[in-house]
């Protein structure tokens, strides 16, 4: 299979610095594979459509650093080769614009509208979920797939009513509205596998305090942590409805999801969003999990549809990749990447000796503006290097252009921004923090370090210029002290872990560019027959994308 120029260009940039050995028996294994592709295949029998939420190249780039050549990296002993560089290398790679599409979209997307141009193939509004531009009501792939006799599901590491998962198999004007997210998901019957967080949204309004309801949610096998609390204002319980009328299977923690059984599977294993990458680090190495990996739910879900003679439709989310850059948390960003990227590789054994299935794996927008950059702290010293080329003369760059010793640093960040801003507001008010206060959570958690003058201003408060009264985030009239481009940064007290970036961000050799998302093209690998993934390696758009998935997918 010849490449596309783009192909080369992308993978040129993605293969430099991996080991010459390891990566050849991955080309190897790839010419393996494509010899046995068919070449004339118009159709394929299974889709699975992998989303990194704010995946974009850079984000791609600081795995693929990390994986190749972080001193200490954990992918050392799989020949420092992720995932996605398999799915590179045996199949296609090409680029895709996330914007709403058309000449009265806009020119950046969140995840609502993205998702949903992946979903219908058509261009739609920002922050809708399942309908087209002018609101109407449009079917998804998913929904597609599933009147033709496939299976289909849902994963993803967020909740099942976030934006992302709620685009293939339900309609609504907004997409908080999670409740009635919930609630279409599981009337309309068209997903048979729901592997997710997000209880809170299929619980009755008074779940905390009715015993009858605790009791009721006990003997389904639930943990009191799926039912802490509910978004819904009604008595009615998703779950059990699921259960007793539309024959879904339940499982609440990694164990009950290893042992269901049956072809319609409900698994809600938070009360909202899962677990973070760097606690799913935490317990996998002391083999304490209790909820199951984006990993395992896929695994199970591909376990599950790959059942259905007629084939299936899966869509995997990788979705907090999204919320480390929100915060601007390079930390907690890797370790979200590497979760995802468990997945994207368990996905690679399950398909690579298969010639039935299309494989996509893309981001919906780039978050955060996310990049590694050179700086005039910390220069280098002059080094002696024996090279004919040196004339007796040192080597010294002008700028720190950043080690690789830093990779290993972020690999060992402890806990989330996120959670190190709860640890201060669990402490004080977040307007009598101190820098030391800051100082005190930020150092034990990772290996970039800080004064109490230093985090100082990661404490600062002042007046919100963009004061809005009744929004939902910019209705505070007291906003964390952001000293530019503060106009993209909206999300109110979680302006302290920006901070957090902005304090360590020299020592890290890492700029963030917004609190937001950007309009990045983002990355589209393929795989799967040859014809098939060959309309993949150019530039599109997300809507064209779609169109091309369902022609894939689904018949004439």
């Amino acid at each position: 299979m010849n490449k596309s120029l783009l192909m080369l260009a992308i993978s040129a940039v993605l293969i430099t610095g991996c080991n010459n050995e390891n990566i050849t028996k991955v080309k190897e294994e790839a010419e393996v594979i494509k010899e046995k592709m068919p070449k004339e295949v118009a159709h394929v029998k299974n889709l699975i459509l992998m989303i990194g939420d704010g995946m974009g190249a850079q984000q791609i780039g600081l795995l693929e650093e990390y994986a190749r050549r972080a001193p200490h990296s954990i992918y050392n002993g799989k020949g420092n080769i992720t995932g996605l560089t398999k799915f590179a290398e045996a199949g296609q790679l090409g680029l895709s614009l996330s914007a709403p599409y058309g000449v009265n979209g806009s020119l950046v997307a969140d995840s609502a509208c993205s998702a949903t141009q992946l979903a219908i193939g058509k261009a739609s509004g920002s922050e809708m979920i399942g309908l087209d531009r002018a609101g109407d009501i449009t079917k998804t792939i998913l929904e597609k797939a599933k009147a033709i006799g496939k299976a289909t599901g849902l994963v993803s590491d967020t909740r099942m009513t976030h934006a992302t998962p709620a685009a293939f198999a339900s309609h609504q004007p907004h997409r908080s509205h999670e409740t009635a997210i919930a609630e279409q998901m599981i009337e309309a019957g068209s997903v048979d596998v729901l592997l997710s967080g997000g209880a809170r949204a299929f619980l009755p309004a008074d779940i905390s305090t009715n015993s009858l309801a605790i009791n009721t949610m006990e003997k389904v096998g639930a943990p009191a942590a799926i039912y802490e609390a509910s978004k819904r204002t009604d008595d009615r319980n998703l779950i059990l409805e699921a259960q007793d009328k539309h024959g879904y299977t339940l499982a609440f923690d990694g164990e009950q999801l290893n042992k269901a059984t049956g072809t319609k599977l409900l698994g809600l294993f938070a009360n909202s969003g899962m677990a973070d990458g760097i606690a799913y680090k935490a317990c996998k190495a002391n083999n304490s999990c209790v909820q199951p990996s984006l990993r395992n739910m896929t695994l199970k879900a591909l376990d599950v549809l790959s059942k259905d003679e007629d084939g299936f439709f899966l869509m995997v989310e990788g979705g907090q990749i999204d919320w480390a850059g929100h915060i601007n948390d390079t930390g907690w960003l890797l370790h979200e990447l590497i979760k995802f990227d468990e997945a994207i590789d368990a996905v690679y054994e399950w398909v690579k000796d298969r010639d039935d299935t299309l494989v996509i794996i893309t981001g919906d927008h780039e978050t955060g503006g996310f990049g590694f950059s050179y700086s005039a702290h910390n220069l280098p010293e002059a080094q002696s290097l024996s090279g004919d080329g040196m004339r007796g003369k040192d080597y010294q760059p002008k700028f720190n252009f950043g080690a690789l010793s830093l990779l290993d640093k972020f690999y060992a960040q402890t806990a989330t921004f996120k959670d190190m801003l709860n640890n201060v507001k669990a402490k004080t008010e977040l307007a009598n923090a101190t820098g030391q206060d800051w100082a005190d959570v930020i150092n034990p958690n990772s290996a970039f370090k800080v004064t109490s003058e230093q985090a100082a201003k990661v404490a600062l408060r002042g007046n919100n210029d963009y004061y809005s009264a009744g929004h939902r985030y910019l209705g505070d009239a007291q906003f964390p002290v952001i000293d530019d481009f503060k106009a993209f940064y909206v999300y109110g007290d979680e302006l302290h872990g920006n901070l957090i970036g902005r304090a360590l961000s020299t020592e890290q050799n890492v700029v963030w560019g917004t609190g937001t998302h950007t309009a990045a093209p983002l990355p589209v690998y393929a795989f799967g027959p040859e014809k098939i993934i060959k309309q993949f390696s150019t530039l599109q758009y997300h809507v064209e994308l779609s169109q091309k998935m369902m022609t894939a997918l689904l018949p004439e």
